[in-house]
């Protein structure tokens, strides 16, 4: 089935998307990337133990994937975005009454069920639909970069909110204060959650006419063994493997401002935030230039600015000095956040049925987010075994092998459906 042109949706449509594709995951990764610092200490863990929690949540993912992507061929996005919402939202508070490590554990794996299983490949397909033939680019690079934006928003209210009940700016802030402002954080954020649930399940509407044409009369294998004999999937699962290590990279920004850089927690929180506002731009902006060229070939772009960034942090050169880290900052971000956008904008350049595109989705995400089991303990091997910016320039040496193996799966990518095309 093709991306018909009357399938289009109005532009509140990418609007709901946007929201809820953020909301669903500010609770287990966007307060803990702005407030990484303050999580360790609040609940007294380590990096390593809290990548064990994120690793416990991309194993659930794992099978969530495989079996959540058929489910969005077979029922409406909004129904089961709607509910995952909710139900996400309803684990912040456990979240927000200081639980024990193994509640964090179990609490991450619930979370892995309810935002991957219920949401994320209707997420992608319904953005899919709103982009039509020509607008893939716009459509995707609207989603994520929007994505950041309400990220970055949810990000200035957590510091706001925090930095109402932090007495005292110094790194000697009692845990007690931390604890209580952070409590304060999760509250509000489940609260905005839930509320976009509800709205997201009566109003993210796909046209009638359009709909029945979208969903698959019932799950079949055959489906998925259809997807499998696609070049394109198999090189996508490569390409958002090593593309989801950089975006899981990111997470240690703010902590590399505290830890490297001297930061107080405030202002560590403050630079996370300040890396979720370059998000949206690079979003609509590559969106915009991928329509008007081959999403394909900016993806390569995207991988080699990667390479740049890390080699630039992992040199040692950012360390105690200002400019020269926040510049770094933005080429990293520029290509994680250009290769973020881009993966699933160049299925329609893969040759990758709408119909099937909830089982394409779980298929590729099965392998291309495994990095949800094994990036964080990895990171935070890196950060406990090698104090200070020894174990930062580790994790960034990583994300350069990881970004060049990216590099070489888009090229390939690219020739082969340009080759295809002529």
């Amino acid at each position: 089935m093709t991306l018909k042109k009357q399938t289009k949706n109005p532009w509140y449509f990418i609007t709901l998307l946007i929201l809820a594709g953020e909301a669903v995951f500010i609770l287990p990764f966007v307060l803990a990337r702005v407030f990484r610092a303050t999580v360790l200490d609040v609940f007294t863990i380590t990096n390593t133990k809290l990548g064990y929690c994120f690793s416990i949540y991309g194993l659930v993912a794992l099978g969530s994937y495989l079996v959540g992507g058929p489910l969005a061929d077979r029922f409406p996005p909004r129904k089961l975005m709607g509910l995952a919402l909710v139900l996400t939202a309803a684990g912040g508070l456990v979240y927000a009454n200081d639980p024990s490590l193994t509640t964090l554990k179990i609490l991450y794996g619930y979370w892995g069920f309810t935002t991957i299983f219920l949401f994320w490949a209707g997420m992608i397909k319904a953005t899919r639909v709103w982009g039509g033939n020509d607008n893939q680019g716009i459509a995707f690079g609207f989603l994520d970069g929007g994505r950041g934006l309400v990220g970055a928003l949810f990000g200035l209210l957590g510091v706001f909110i925090f930095s109402l009940f932090i007495t005292n700016t110094s790194e000697t802030i009692q845990i007690e204060n931390s604890a209580e402002a952070f409590k304060s954080v999760v509250l509000v954020s489940s609260a905005i959650v839930a509320v976009t649930g509800i709205i997201v399940f009566f109003f993210l509407k796909i046209k009638n006419s359009n709909e029945k044409e979208l969903l698959k009369e019932r799950i079949t294998f055959q489906n998925i063994k259809e997807v499998l004999q696609l070049r394109s999937v198999w090189l996508l699962m490569i390409i958002i493997l090593c593309a989801y290590v950089g975006y899981k990279i990111t997470d240690i920004f703010s902590l590399y401002a505290k830890v490297v850089m001297g930061y107080t927690e405030v202002e560590a929180a403050e630079t996370g935030t300040f890396l979720l506002f370059i998000r949206p731009i690079v979003g609509v902006t590559v969106g915009f230039l991928a329509d008007r060229s081959r999403a394909s070939l900016f993806l390569c772009i995207g991988f080699g600015l990667s390479i740049i960034g890390a080699l630039l942090f992992a040199s040692g050169f950012v360390a105690n000095n200002d400019i020269l880290f926040f510049t770094t900052i933005i080429i990293t971000a520029l290509g994680v956040y250009a290769a973020r956008v881009l993966y699933f904008a160049v299925m329609k350049e893969g040759q990758i049925p709408l119909a099937l595109t909830g089982t394409a989705v779980g298929v590729i995400s099965f392998i291309g987010y495994i990095p949800d089991i094994f990036a964080g303990p990895m990171i935070g091997y890196f950060l406990d075994g090698w104090e200070g910016e020894l174990g930062h320039s580790y994790v960034f040496y990583t994300l350069t092998g990881f970004s060049i193996v990216g590099l070489i799966a888009s090229i390939l990518y690219h020739g082969y459906f340009r080759n295809q095309k002529k």
